[in-house]
């Protein structure tokens, strides 16, 4: 057992669940701050009474999406998931927000003692009359900085769940494969990925998404996982609607994580074959096209750990899938095994997962994004050497794209997924489906 990771773990699940009750601790302090001036008792008593009564749903919702249906007490699909999960989040990031201000106003009073006073102020006489007001506009203008900050990602939240969240974008990108026939040069694919059908990912907007990837007109059509969110979520009213994918060569899918949790990787397949498509489980398929072919590979959600913490290999039973005669292209919900795949030859790998981070921010050019805290491979096309050694591997190292690697490079696309986790909000990483070009490199 890794005590070290374990520990690690534990640690970052301590400070994150600190940080949301201090968030909470600090609203509701102002909640009760703005209401002590209320003349009328009832409306005070009640309203505070309300933050609490709300307060307690979202603890239960969010603790219920990790039960069975059976055992729920609020109903499946609560509209209570969808507002907890917009107001931790606003609710944390508004908490940051205005601690980052405080931060500065505490920097800015320790700067301004420490600085020695001018010669000429040193030797007046103080005007003890203004000592209980010093500097109003720089108290007046922290004050305003505060109220902003912690508006801000309320208002931040409110825009990613209404508009970004539902901005489904097609990305065009193509990519140079190593050894690709001139035959397969143009070949076209739709990748589609994280759908997450639940309360707040509905039928309806699975089913113009799949409209938006057939418009592509693909060769080829891949599902990379996450059909669903948790047990109370249908696998079959989402395999319904991604069935209506229409591709000459097929639809392919491989599992995710949260087919994992939701005990539903059998399901999922069974669904997929009923409905002419294929969910590749540690299995491959040849695909023939204009004369030529490739070897498309897929495989369940790979752990880079264990349980109790000790690392596993990933891709571990695919090397016999891997073919030297011809491309192979690989559907890997975790873009974590690309390492591996380019060591083990594979030249093209699609993953998902991500979702781009779901949040992203960008400061002085530099992106800011959670995904950053599990993955080097965020969104977007990625490259390495091919057969080259996946360890060792220093953390947030990547390779950058090179000329005249020996035997070619092996290029990973993450895409940034359709539906959302946790809060249903996406900022900065608008939900994607993408349409990809082979080419010859």
């Amino acid at each position: 057992m890794n005590w070290s990771y374990l520990l690690t773990r534990s640690a970052v699940a301590i400070g994150a669940l600190a940080l949301l009750f201090f968030s909470q601790r600090f609203w509701y302090l102002a909640l009760w701050r703005v209401t002590a001036n209320w003349g009328r008792v009832w409306l005070r008593i009640g309203v505070r009474l309300l933050y609490v009564i709300g307060a307690v749903l979202i603890i239960v919702s969010l603790g219920e999406g990790w039960v069975k249906e059976h055992r729920r007490i609020l109903p499946g699909h609560s509209a209570f998931m969808s507002i907890a999960g917009l107001w931790m989040l606003a609710a944390l990031g508004g908490y940051l927000c205005v601690k980052a201000v405080h931060t500065v106003e505490w920097a800015w009073h320790r700067l301004r003692k420490a600085a020695p006073p001018e010669p000429s102020k040193a030797l007046a006489k103080p005007e003890t009359s203004l000592d209980f007001v010093p500097d109003p506009s720089r108290r007046t203008f922290f004050r305003t900085a505060s109220v902003v900050a912690g508006a801000a990602p309320f208002l931040g939240v409110m825009y990613g769940y209404a508009a970004e969240r539902l901005a489904y974008q097609v990305n065009r990108v193509e990519i140079p494969i190593a050894n690709l026939p001139s035959q397969l040069d143009g070949m076209k694919i739709v990748q589609i990925s994280d759908i997450h059908l639940s309360s707040y990912m509905t039928r309806d907007s699975v089913r113009r998404v799949v409209g938006m990837a057939n418009d592509v007109g693909a060769d080829l059509a891949v599902v990379t996982g996450d059909l669903i969110t948790g047990v109370h979520d249908s696998v079959f009213d989402c395999v319904e609607e991604v069935r209506h994918l229409r591709a000459p060569l097929g639809v392919y899918g491989c599992n995710g994580n949260h087919e994992i949790y939701a005990r539903a990787e059998d399901l999922a397949g069974r669904l997929f074959q009923q409905a002419g498509m294929k969910m590749l489980r540690q299995e491959n398929s040849v695909i023939s096209f204009r004369g030529a072919q490739l070897n498309l590979i897929g495989v369940d959600y790979q752990r880079e750990r264990l349980s109790g913490g000790r690392k596993t290999q990933m891709l571990a039973n695919v090397e016999p899938l891997v073919r030297t005669d011809m491309p192979n292209i690989l559907l890997s919900h975790n873009p974590n095994t690309f390492n591996r795949a380019a060591e083990l030859g594979i030249e093209l790998s699609l993953a998902g997962h991500t979702h781009g981070g779901q949040v992203q921010v960008e400061i002085l050019d530099v992106s800011l994004s959670p995904a950053r805290f599990i993955t080097d491979y965020v969104a977007g096309l990625y490259h390495r050497p091919l057969a080259m050694p996946s360890q060792p591997k220093r953390m947030g190292e990547t390779i950058k794209l090179m000329q005249n690697a020996p035997k070619g490079l092996s290029a990973l696309y993450v895409n940034r997924g359709i539906g959302t986790v946790g809060a249903p909000v996406r900022l900065g990483a608008p939900p994607e489906i993408t349409h990809i070009v082979l080419r010859t490199a």
